[in-house]
């Protein structure tokens, strides 16, 4: 029995450090891409994959069962809300670029 609780905090633990690049290349991206779309596209999926494997991660640590399905919606929450809010912000950009192409004003 104390095998499997050492392998599963050993996986635990792998899980929660292989998210950490994910986490750092969406901020590279945020920070680095020189337009909008292509930033909310670095941004949410690296932060949703990120995301993903610390839920793993923490879901194998805690081995609770409420705790699992708190963590689980929590992730579904997010996955949602990332992809709500970069349609809205990726339209809007979107929106705003066809206007100043169409009017050639650049303000």
């Amino acid at each position: 029995m104390e095998l499997l609780a050492d392998i599963r905090h050993w996986l635990a633990l792998g899980l929660i450090v292989a998210a950490m690049p994910f986490f750092l290349a969406g901020t590279v991206g945020l920070l680095r891409f020189p337009d909008t779309l292509t930033r909310i596209h670095a941004v949410t999926k690296a932060d949703n994959v990120g995301l993903g494997l610390l839920v793993a991660g923490l879901i194998l640590r805690n081995w609770s069962p409420a705790v699992s399905a708190e963590l689980l919606l929590i992730w579904v929450l997010v996955l949602s809300a990332g992809a709500t809010a970069g349609h809205l912000v990726g339209a809007t950009a979107r929106r705003d670029q066809e206007q100043t192409h169409a009017t050639g004003n650049k303000t």
